[in-house]
């Protein structure tokens, strides 16, 4: 129903707007380039998903496999009193807590190729303990808030669209990135945990968090002392070692377990064609109703009037030329990077504006994109509290990127 109203003024306003523009300011291609943006977004949502279809076919394939030869259900009982506590409408040891960790881990790594079709592997399986299949249940929104919240510890592509513009040092960026994050992360699982009434202050839960504080500050330690020219490179390496370390893993395991490990990829494989079709009309609607958005002026006039604001205010109003890659990244990663780097372009990539743009690019991930993707692929179309705690998300990163820039850059 959230979902409904959202898109439903996405058409309203940019109408609105459009209309505003024709007749105020004399506009004449206000209306043809919005008819133009919903061709390209129908366009760009069906290669979205035919790109998607092989991986999706090769990572749910590989899953398959971790599923026959009990690597899937070894990883939920290792993650089950943790997630017993995030998500206690799971069955104790239920193999998707096992899909659900590689797919929070593959997100950490910033392995995005793996981490969807793991992701939509995840969500399928929570959905066939859902009593109401229209319905998103308690587990699915956390877990998605989980996903739309962007925890990344290695934010590769972005300092290597820094080195690419010229910046001095690409990875200066790598710890605001790291802080912004956890505190998105951080105020969703807050505020689903509000919604839910589940209880936070637990021993196993404050461990897991503390555990984890202390993993990131050992992974900025080893980084920083990496000579700047060969980061990128080192945590590229890294991580498609860890990558193909686990498809090797999910194999021997199978050939241990005397698995038929090439039926049991195909079979997966299968399922992997089947999601990326499914996906298709959700995408288009969704991708649809935000290129008309743009395409109108609408998110124009929003920065324009937060940067009014804080002028009125009598604050600093250098962080309003980076909002459009924040106030894009909810709606479309693709259009938050080229934000991104127009931001680096125009004011430099070593510009308080183009290094602020990169922290809102690495501090949360495309909300509405994974809600349509992820609640399409399983056909659940009542939201309930997803869509606000996940915006809850993006907005405490966005506040946290903003006062982190002006404590590192400012």
């Amino acid at each position: 129903m959230v979902l409904n109203y959202i898109w439903i003024a996405f058409f309203v306003v940019a109408f609105a707007v459009a209309t505003l523009r024709l007749l105020v300011m004399g506009d004449m291609e206000v209306f043809p380039q919005i008819m133009q943006s919903t061709f390209d977004s129908s366009k760009t949502a069906f290669e979205i998903s035919l790109g998607l279809t092989g991986v999706l076919s090769l990572w749910l394939g590989i899953m398959k496999i971790g599923e026959r030869s009990g690597v899937v259900n070894w990883f939920a009982h290792v993650m089950s009193p943790l997630f017993c506590r995030l998500f206690p409408d799971i069955p104790k040891g239920h193999p998707v807590t096992g899909s659900i960790f590689m797919n929070l881990s593959a997100n950490m790594l910033g392995l995005d190729n793996a981490a969807t079709p793991l992701g939509l592997k995840a969500m399928q399986e929570l959905q066939e303990l859902n009593t109401d299949k229209k319905t998103a249940s308690n587990p699915m929104i956390m877990f998605l808030v989980l996903n739309t919240s962007g925890l990344t510890i290695i934010p590769i592509s972005i300092m290597v669209y820094r080195a690419q513009l010229g910046a001095t040092m690409p990875t200066d960026v790598f710890v605001p990135i790291l802080l912004s994050t956890f505190f998105s992360t951080l105020a969703g699982i807050v505020a689903v945990s509000a919604y839910q009434r589940i209880n936070l202050l637990n021993r196993t839960i404050v461990l897991f968090l503390g555990g984890i504080s202390v993993v990131v500050a050992g992974i900025i330690y080893g980084i920083m002392l990496l000579p700047k020219t060969q980061i990128n490179s080192y945590s590229s390496a890294f991580a498609n070692i860890l990558l193909f370390t686990i498809i090797i893993c999910f194999i021997m395991a199978g050939i241990k377990k005397k698995t038929n490990v090439y039926d049991a990829f195909v079979e997966g494989a299968k399922e992997g064609f089947n999601t990326a079709i499914r996906i298709i009309p959700y995408l288009v609607a969704m991708l649809v109703g935000i290129g008309v958005f743009r395409a109108s002026g609408s998110m124009d006039y929003i920065i324009d009037g937060v940067k009014t604001l804080a002028e009125a205010c009598k604050l600093d109003t250098n962080f309003a030329a980076a909002l459009p890659t924040a106030l894009m990244k909810p709606l479309s990663g693709s259009g938050a990077r080229g934000m991104m780097v127009d931001a680096m372009t125009t004011f430099g990539a070593d510009s308080f504006v183009g290094r602020l743009a990169c922290i809102f690019q690495g501090s949360t991930d495309t909300t509405f994109y994974i809600l349509a993707v992820y609640f399409g692929s399983v056909g659940v179309i009542k939201t309930r509290h997803a869509v606000p705690c996940g915006l809850i998300a993006d907005s405490a990163g966005i506040v946290a990127s903003i006062f982190i820039c002006y404590l590192f850059f400012g």
